[in-house]
């Protein structure tokens, strides 16, 4: 472990980043020093199995005098949710909004990349307007119920989902 006693006291802090190719695992003493990283293939048809070797790798390269039962933090991240989102490789998916917002999604806010450019292209949007799906209900800004959800609206969407392929 070193000679720094701050780290005996921390143990190891394990990390672990599961990517679209590469499961990544870092080892860190004192909490911010790296001690041995190792990576493994991302098994996306099982998750748990590329963390599992990726965990294994890291844990063979421990320093003299550590053992795994000093790991006292372990950390998890993965950047497949925001890959699947990029690629649009997600499932088929629909947006349930209290009425009268379903487009607030689509109409965004003045946050773009040319915010003057009128003619700018924007992305299609992640759940089309198809899939965009309202229900009566409001709640104010500090959380009061005004209307409470109509759940016999929101049951009633359920063929509509199954229909369209979401359910």
């Amino acid at each position: 472990m070193g000679d720094n006693e701050d780290s005996q006291s921390q143990g190891l802090w394990l990390g672990l980043d599961t990517g679209g190719t590469f499961t990544d695992a870092v080892l860190l003493g004192d909490g911010k020093r790296v001690i041995a990283s190792a990576k493994a293939l991302t098994t996306p048809w099982n998750l748990a199995i590329g963390i599992g070797k990726a965990i294994r790798a890291v844990l063979r390269l421990l320093p003299a005098g550590a053992s795994r039962e000093d790991v006292s933090l372990v950390s998890m991240s993965t950047t497949l949710a925001t890959n699947a989102i990029i690629e649009r490789k997600g499932a088929r998916t629909a947006l349930l909004a209290t009425r009268g917002f379903r487009d607030s999604i689509e109409m965004a806010y003045e946050h773009r990349f040319e915010q003057y450019d009128i003619f700018m292209d924007k992305p299609a949007p992640l759940v089309p307007r198809n899939l965009r799906l309202s229900v009566p209900e409001r709640i104010d800004a500090t959380g009061r119920i005004i209307e409470p959800l109509d759940e016999q609206a929101l049951a009633d969407l359920v063929p509509v989902l199954r229909a369209e392929g979401v359910i």
